[in-house]
């Protein structure tokens, strides 16, 4: 089911032509990152990679589709982030 969607979207988004000035519509997108858990770290952030690069998100918009997920340790760390580590990648 995920990857119908990631197919479909990804399938719409070929068939624009896309400028590196188009805006980014975060809220269409943050329903395709991929639900978050503490105990598959290892295979999350690799799996959300794949996404972001198959659909094209900008690198900026990232840090903000993964900490929209973060749960439990994740969300805590990322909150005690000072504000200029939080939009590094």
């Amino acid at each position: 089911m995920e990857k119908m969607k990631i197919e479909m979207v990804k399938e719409e988004s070929n068939t624009k032509v896309q400028s590196k000035s188009e805006y980014f519509d975060a809220a269409k997108n943050i329903r395709l990152v991929p639900r978050f858990c503490e105990k598959t770290v290892d295979k999350y952030f690799p799996q959300f990679e794949k996404i972001a690069h198959n659909l094209n998100w900008p690198k900026p918009y990232w840090t903000t589709m993964l900490q929209s997920v973060f749960e439990g340790k994740a969300a805590e760390i990322y909150s005690a982030l000072p504000s200029e580590k939080k939009f590094r990648l």
